[in-house]
């Protein structure tokens, strides 16, 4: 298993006291909170401090420990790259995460502030490469079309993205660079929002499973009654398990994903984040690389494979031969949770507010998934695109 987030033992005494700027507590005897949100990864956690912020009491419920290492950004590697992911019949998903990624410095700052914690965020780009003939062609399709969608790229020689990055093979075919694309490290990012939330007053409840969705709350799997105005579902692949919604059109989509690590006194390996057809490499910061990531619809499964192991290294050493002499530190497997068009469901619905389905996306929109929820929830225009209505699969079959 992946080592756990930074221990939180030094920030005890901190976490005790509000933060002084934060929005006064409900008033004594107050029973119920103004929002109640199901989830505690990035999208949940980025919800509730939010919400706190703008003066409503929030109460977040988690089926798991806090951070949630139940969540798909517990294993995510943390690509902030809506220009390599583009594609031309998701044109609504890539504008919002254009949108998010404008967003991604600001919020990395301003979490940074609230929690004391640095959250990896890189601004270093994304290459894509080839391996093959087949691969180039299929790069050169690529680079058409984010021409035509009026992002940002820059196709290059391979001699030339061997001297943006010395680690790849020089038998690379063909490459661009997406400028725009960064990166952050979903794990600390779930860190630092857990402390945002304990300063702003968020109320907290690790191993809370909720069971159903009722009228005027959640209903708890120990049987107990949650009252709240306002209920947001940001509970990722395990949303559909939860009683009392309409049926979600969300599926656990299974990636394994292999952390390594660099030996004491050498050098970073990557500077940028490198992807290929079928995979990718993340660096980090302290020299560590992320690398993944399978794609399996294995329903709840989240056990590690020989043969996936095996894959990712065998086509990233093809690649970048030096990730073969990386120690292997670990090897872990998530859940994303999947819609059928690939797209999240914002808004309201049937009574509750879903921000769930982000499917590969979850760390890229955490920003406006954030603002736009939250500006829902307060009852102003939250911009929200039909695309991603929850009811649009209700109108048509999935």
């Amino acid at each position: 298993m992946l080592g756990g987030a930074p221990g939180r033992s030094g920030y005890a005494g901190l976490l005790s006291t509000p933060s002084p700027s934060a929005p006064p507590d409900p008033l004594p005897g107050r029973s119920t909170t103004d929002v109640l949100v199901v989830g505690g990864g990035p999208i949940g956690l980025a919800i509730a401090w939010r919400a706190r912020a703008r003066g409503l009491t929030v109460t977040l419920c988690e089926r798991g420990g806090l951070p949630s290492y139940l969540s798909a950004a517990h294993v995510a590697a943390g690509m902030l790259a809506p220009v390599a992911e583009a594609d031309p019949q998701e044109l609504a998903l890539l504008g919002l995460g254009l949108d998010s990624a404008a967003r991604w410095a600001a919020f990395a700052g301003e979490l940074g502030e609230a929690s004391g914690l640095e959250v990896g965020y890189r601004d270093c780009g994304t290459l894509v490469v080839a391996r093959d003939r087949d691969e180039a062609e299929h790069v050169d399709r690529e680079i058409r079309l984010r021409e035509q969608l009026g992002v940002p790229v820059a196709r290059l020689l391979p001699s030339a993205a061997r001297r943006l990055e010395p680690a790849l093979a020089p038998a690379i075919r063909a490459a661009f660079h997406a400028p725009d694309d960064h990166a952050v490290d979903p794990r600390t990012v779930c860190e630092a929002l857990l402390i945002a939330c304990e300063l702003a007053g968020v109320h907290l409840r690790p191993g809370c499973e909720v069971a159903a969705v009722d009228g005027d709350g959640v209903r708890l799997a120990s049987g107990e009654h949650v009252p709240a105005g306002q209920v947001v579902i940001a509970a990722g692949a395990w949303a559909p398990r939860i009683e009392g919604l309409p049926c979600l059109p969300v599926r656990p989509v299974k990636g394994q994903v292999l952390r390594l690590a660099a030996r004491a006194g050498e050098g970073h390996l990557l500077e940028h984040v490198v992807r290929w057809d079928g995979g990718y490499l993340v660096p980090r910061g302290d020299g560590r690389v992320i690398l993944g990531a399978t794609m399996e619809d294995r329903g709840y499964d989240t056990t590690v494979t020989a043969l996936g192991v095996y894959e990712l290294l065998r086509d990233a050493g093809e690649l970048v031969p030096g990730v073969l002499e990386l120690d292997l530190e670990a090897a872990v497997a998530g859940l994303r949770p999947a819609t059928p068009d690939n797209a999240p469901l914002l808004g309201a619905w049937e009574g509750v507010t879903l921000a769930c389905g982000h499917h590969r996306n979850g760390i890229l929109l955490t920003p406006v998934t954030a603002d736009r929820i939250t500006a829902l929830l307060l009852g102003e225009d939250a911009g929200i695109d039909p695309a991603f209505a929850p009811g649009r699969f209700a109108r048509q079959p999935a």
